[in-house]
């Protein structure tokens, strides 16, 4: 049996009982390393926690390598433990297809996720459209396509929940030409980054004369960090103001609030910058 065990947003006792007792029991357990990290623990941490060892899986093992999780599946207890929830990133999804391909048997163990712990904002789940993912820009990349998904979420008066892009184990463009397998320290994307670019992105789309109505440098924006952590921090504020805004280590998430229902203004204004300049940036939001 292959099991998917999620284990939560913040440390190794986020754990369900039931996924803990498999991680117990299998034959061999891999940690997924590269699409998130629990905020406030280590694999060493987690180890120490499980009572067993726990093996690495990067990008590579788990896309070109998957083979190595799945051998002896058919007829031993495999573990492959994911950050947040088992189906956050859709790589798992490419496992379990492979999985039933050797006709191997597998089971799904859920836990919390940013998709549902985002809720902590106060914007109520239900009202989320499509999420969206930014990701670092470099000198010579600079995709604006997210851009685009959040109008037309905005257009419909629904929320837009942003994931932040994630560097783990990346190799600069030489170490990949010539093969050598050192690779850069690991890096993740900010509110502020991510606030950044939506600024540039909005401005620049103004210049070629494709303004939007909608989202603008002075709309809203809810800056997330830390999600289930003893540390987790909420800020509401502006795309400006939240480009120049520390809201601490990592992880980091960014909504982009659509309308408003009054409990939500509510709640959004606990976690206000700026209250009094919040309520003034309410009254340019339609409140359904």
């Amino acid at each position: 049996m292959l099991y998917f065990i999620g284990l939560g947003l913040g440390d190794m006792e986020d754990i369900t009982v039931k996924g803990l007792k498999i991680i117990k029991s299998v034959k061999r357990a891999y940690l997924e390393s590269y699409t998130s990290i629990l905020t406030d623990a280590t694999q060493a941490q987690l180890e120490d926690f499980y009572g067993r060892q726990l093996i690495p899986a990067d990008r590579d093992l788990v896309e070109t390598q998957s083979d190595e999780i799945l051998k002896d599946a058919e007829t031993e207890d495999i573990a492959f433990l994911v950050i947040g929830d088992s189906f956050g990133a859709t790589t798992h999804t490419d496992l379990i297809l492979r999985a039933k391909q050797k006709q191997i048997p597998y089971k799904v163990i859920h836990n919390a996720s940013i998709m549902n712990a985002v809720g902590c904002c106060g914007l109520q789940l239900y009202n989320f459209g499509e999420t969206v993912s930014i990701v670092l820009w470099t000198e010579t990349w600079q995709p604006t396509s997210f851009v685009d998904k959040i109008i037309e979420n905005k257009k419909r008066g629904l929320h837009t929940l942003c994931l932040l892009d994630i560097k783990m184990k990346e190799r600069t463009i030489e170490n990949l030409m010539r093969n050598r397998k050192i690779y850069e320290p690991p890096r993740f994307m900010s509110t502020s980054e991510a606030a950044s670019q939506l600024v540039q992105s909005i401005n620049n789309l103004q210049e070629i004369g494709e303004k939007s109505i909608v989202l603008t440098e002075d709309s809203l924006c809810v800056g997330l960090a830390r999600v289930g952590s003893d540390t987790q921090r909420i800020v509401v504020t502006t795309l400006k103001d939240m480009s120049t805004t520390d809201i601490g280590p990592p992880l980091h998430s960014l909504v982009i609030p659509g309308y408003l229902h009054p409990l939500e203004v509510d709640m959004l204004r606990l976690h206000a910058k700026d209250a009094d300049f919040f309520d003034e940036c309410v009254k340019t939001i339609s409140i359904k």
